[in-house]
């Protein structure tokens, strides 16, 4: 039909606006946090596209719930605001006519959450894990970033280097500070390159500087100057990472059915679930009353989705808890909001057809009179 055709396409094209301002807005605040931690070395500056990329693989599902919520609820929004809704209502339509085509939009919406929710997001958390884990495992030169003074892994070292050239194997201007058999060790060179030798390990080699060696608070100093100055790079050993329930793949979570196992997979089917239902909570909740505020039902809407997203994560911690069986749980919290939406339905249908009923009355005596 014309209606559903017309829907489709404003609420498309509305989902895509909405889908790209989200995004963008999660982008930036992931990107500002990234770049902090890699002004201040604790993260790779190489790291920072990848980690970003993992990030938002993990916000996607909750990114496209939210798209069609909002999607939905500003296309039917507008038709209540332009008199559009009149028309089709006069038409013959109910409102329960707008279900099929909102369900048509969101059905592959719904299923690309699920494949996100189920699969994707706790592979790209693992794959997150691997990562960090690796980039722990590096020297302490490859962690070192242009300008910012960095402490080796097991605090005995203290690293400052200006500038990179190359392919970060030429250093300029390097300050070092080292504690060894208990005296304090301070090296600065002008240059200094990294080398590799035949059997696989890594030096640090540093030309034209000097090395102060002393006692901390004892006047008696050791000034030594070099033309080349080697140290050796020891890489270290990546420590095992436990992983997290949230970067556990699906198949893992059924095989140890435990509370907390259970609460995680109560999450992960909740979020297609609920974005379905929140897309037809949209079409009742969407209603403009043009004597009321037309920001009214925004609020309640917000309201609504902050109510839905709460009682989910805390029936998932009631039965990671073993306070509620997952089949109570998922039952109980979709249940309710299931319970909303045929009532608000309900009261809206209501009220429409009242509407109607009153037009026409009204429509009626003006004719009866003008005859």
């Amino acid at each position: 039909m014309i209606f559903r055709r017309a829907l489709l396409r404003e609420v498309a094209s509305t989902a895509l606006l909405v889908f790209s301002v989200l995004l963008m807005i999660t982008l930036t605040t992931m990107l500002v946090r990234l770049l902090g931690q890699a002004a201040s070395g604790s993260l790779a500056n190489e790291a920072v596209a990848a980690f970003l990329g993992f990030s938002i693989v993990n916000y996607l599902p909750i990114l496209l719930s939210l798209t069609v919520f909002i999607a939905v609820l500003m296309t039917l929004t507008r038709c209540y605001r332009d008199s559009e809704m009149v028309v089709w209502f006069s038409a013959g339509l109910s409102l329960a006519a707008w279900v099929r085509p909102v369900a048509v939009f969101v059905a592959p919406v719904v299923f690309a959450i699920a494949l996100l929710s189920l699969v994707v997001s706790p592979w790209a958390l693992q794959k997150s894990d691997e990562y960090r884990r690796q980039l722990d495992s590096r020297d302490d030169m490859s962690a070192v970033a242009p300008g910012v003074f960095k402490e080796s892994k097991y605090a005995e070292r203290v690293y400052f280097v200006e500038s990179f050239a190359g392919e970060k194997n030429t250093v300029s201007n390097i300050f070092m500070r080292s504690i060894q058999h208990q005296k304090l060790g301070i090296l600065v060179a002008q240059h200094g390159y990294q080398a590799t030798s035949e059997k696989g390990d890594r030096y640090l080699v540093l030309l034209n500087g000097r090395r102060y060696e002393g006692v901390g608070g004892s006047p008696d100093y050791r000034v030594m100057s070099f033309e080349r100055y080697t140290i050796r790079l020891y890489a270290y050993e990546a420590g095992l990472i436990v992983p997290t329930l949230k970067s556990l793949p699906t198949l893992a979570l059924l095989r140890d059915r435990s509370p907390s196992n259970m609460g995680e997979l109560l999450w992960r089917v909740g979020l297609p679930i609920s974005a379905f239902v929140l897309a037809l909570l949209a079409i009742p909740l969407s209603y403009v009353n043009p004597r009321a505020g037309r920001s009214l039902n925004l609020i309640l809407a917000i309201l609504l989705y902050m109510i839905y997203s709460n009682f989910l994560s805390i029936t998932q911690a009631w039965v990671a808890q073993a306070k509620l069986s997952p089949f109570v749980g998922i039952c109980l919290v979709h249940g309710v909001m299931a319970g909303v939406l045929l009532l608000l339905f309900y009261r809206r249908s209501v009220l429409v057809a009242f509407r109607l009923s009153w037009l026409w009355s009204w429509v009626s005596f003006h004719r009866g009179g003008a005859a």
